[in-house]
């Protein structure tokens, strides 16, 4: 029997977040990151589960994949492998996946299909490549990309750096497949502790990880930097990092930052540090802001370019992308909804489609809803739990939307799980927690009943694409929840629980073609209120992934304080027996991660 279709798989793999992506003919069937299945956010380690779940879900196996494209910043994925024979390094690969990997055919893979690309290479694969322009430019900014002895793609010759230097920023221009370098911007090494020499370097992304580690005590936390941003006093910290002739100047820090976060069990909020920590944000955020401004307005004077792409963990950053989107001088701007780490799968996925088999560009990644869908006997299977039955209440809807709009008017708190789930770090709609905005005590009850979020960090709105510029500035579209708006005065007092201290809101545009019952909720809402906006924030809680299958959604249920569950076309409620039968099963849980913890260290 004749194959019928060419799939292309792409990974980042060993470092943070790896991923999977597999294409379908050079559109995207399904993608997933690795801690959404072993529920360790951020996971490293080997990537065999990753791949299971794209196979397992598009019903074929190994044998045929026509191409495997992997990236690991680190180094190059075959010499990451050969060193890890012989290196313990559990933040890698930890002892209890050695025997997986020995065993897995990709592992020390010497196969023709199996490629290996560069970190900033897959970045722009992964911006450009699923986008709706035919030409446009790219921006790649992230904390640390491969070293300069291990970059692919072709770069000015006056963009010098030492072999042992690392990715930071990287401009490309592109047209149809034809991706070409313009400049790239490379982070010498520095002296430091192992642990921390990446965010002493002199990068844009290292800048910020550096402050995240000095206010947070975790380099990983520059959502909260940016939340806390708008906190602080303008210009009481000096300057932290600018351009000089359009070359990147970030000074070392020096002993007048002498207050980090010690975790030390104190309180974090209640710091006697928390309004230098403020200043330093608004700093750091500011300074961020203007350097990739300055870029962008490089980029398009340079090249005339009218559409602009942006990958990296920075582009994460959608205060900055608000910015550019209102003041770089686009007439379009788009990013991937995963910009981060995670997205290099889909970047290496399309690098193998384009410029290894040499296709056309046929596919734009409208919605992000790229997960494996789970079936309605999933639903009912994760509900007949012995555990589960006997303290919920399950009930069919024949209109779904309309009863979940009058159950968010009454102030419920509900969970929403629905389709395939989003890939990248944002809940757009399927795996999310939804709200009322028209209360500011909504943003505190999320908080205390399920979320355990610091009180400054803002909740973001789902709006109806079609009204989004009656109650937001601005128009640039928003379907991934990657540019900050200006909230329109006159609605701000409407919507009080989504709008930050500086008056904007992180925004989600929501289309009927790309997300119909999401889109359908916001409609009976507005009919309900008059409000075409819900509070919507990622359905988990603090320190874990959000949640992947029916099981774990109704795990996190029942396990705060959730009012509602949507599955589907069932609500499920919280029955009397919940009060008496819950606290019995948190301990029952408590016990049984322990335990697998012991047993499968993370």
């Amino acid at each position: 029997m004749p194959k019928q279709h060419t799939y292309v798989l792409g990974l980042n793999t060993y470092d943070h977040d790896v991923s999977a992506c597999l294409l379908r003919d050079g559109a995207i069937a399904f993608a997933i990151a690795k801690e959404r299945i072993t529920r360790v956010k951020h996971a490293s380690g080997f990537y065999k589960e990753v791949i299971d779940y794209c196979l397992e879900a598009e019903g074929i196996t190994l044998d045929d994949v026509d191409l495997i494209v992997r990236n690991c910043y680190i180094m190059p994925v075959g010499e990451m492998e050969e060193r890890l024979v012989y290196f313990d390094a559990p933040g890698f690969l930890p002892e209890f996946e050695r025997d997986d990997a020995a065993k897995h055919p990709l592992y020390l893979s010497h196969q023709d299909k199996v490629v290996t690309i560069s970190h900033h290479l897959a970045h722009a694969y992964s911006a450009f490549a699923v986008s709706p322009f035919e030409e446009g430019v790219v921006m790649i900014v992230d904390g640390v990309g491969s070293y300069q002895s291990d970059v692919m793609e072709s770069y000015p010759s006056s963009d010098t750096a030492t072999p042992l230097a690392r990715e930071s920023e990287s401009y490309y221009k592109f047209k149809g497949s034809t991706l070409e370098c313009l400049k790239k911007v490379f982070m010498e090494p520095d002296r430091g502790f192992l642990s921390d020499e990446f965010y002493n370097m002199p990068g844009m992304g290292a800048l910020y990880s550096r402050a995240s580690t000095y206010i947070f005590g975790d380099w990983n936390k520059c959502g909260e930097l940016m939340g806390l941003a708008p906190y602080g006093r303008h210009n009481q910290v000096k300057s932290l990092m600018g351009l000089t002739d359009g070359t990147l100047q970030v000074p070392h820090w020096t002993t007048d930052l002498k207050q980090p976060y010690i975790q030390d069990g104190s309180n974090w909020e209640k710091s006697p540090a928390m309004r230098h920590w403020e200043d330093l944000a608004w700093r750091v955020q500011d300074d961020t802001e203007n350097v990739l401004l300055a870029r962008a307005r490089w980029l398009r004077e340079t090249t005339g370019a009218k559409n602009l792409t942006m990958a990296g963990g920075v582009a994460l950053n959608c205060v900055a992308n608000g910015r550019l989107a209102r003041e770089a001088g686009f007439d379009n701007i788009w990013i991937q909804p995963a910009t981060g780490d995670d997205g290099i799968a889909i970047g290496c996925a399309y690098y193998g489609w384009l410029e290894i088999l040499k296709q056309r560009r046929n596919f734009v990644m409208e919605h992000s809803y790229i997960g494996k869908p789970y079936s309605d006997a999933d639903v009912a299977a994760a509900l007949q739990r012995f555990l589960v039955r006997i303290q919920i209440d399950a009930r069919r809807s024949d209109n779904v939307c309309r009863d979940t709009a009058k159950l968010l008017a009454d102030q419920r708190v509900i969970g929403w799980f629905q389709g395939g789930s989003e890939f990248g770090p944002r809940a757009l709609g399927n795996r999310s927690l939804l709200g009322d905005p028209r209360k500011p005590e909504m943003k505190d009850i999320l908080n205390s009943r399920v979320k355990h979020r610091q009180a400054f960090r803002p909740f973001a709105p789902i709006v109806l694409a079609e009204r989004m510029k009656d109650i937001f500035e601005g128009d640039a579209d928003s379907p991934f929840m990657l540019l900050a708006k200006p909230v329109r005065p006159e609605w701000r007092d409407k919507i009080p629980a989504i709008v930050h201290v500086d008056g904007t809101a992180r925004v989600q545009t929501v289309r009927e073609a790309t997300n119909p019952r999401l889109y359908q909720l916001l409609k009976e809402f507005d009919a309900l209120t008059g409000v075409p906006v819900l509070i919507n924030t990622s359905y988990n809680i603090k320190g874990e992934p959000i949640v992947e299958t029916p099981r774990d959604a109704v795990a996190c249920f029942l396990t705060t304080g959730v009012d509602h569950l949507i599955m589907h076309d069932t609500v499920v409620s919280k029955t009397a027996m919940h009060k008496i039968v819950g606290p019995l099963v948190d301990t029952y849980y408590d016990v049984t991660n322990l335990v697998s913890a012991t047993a499968r260290p993370a």
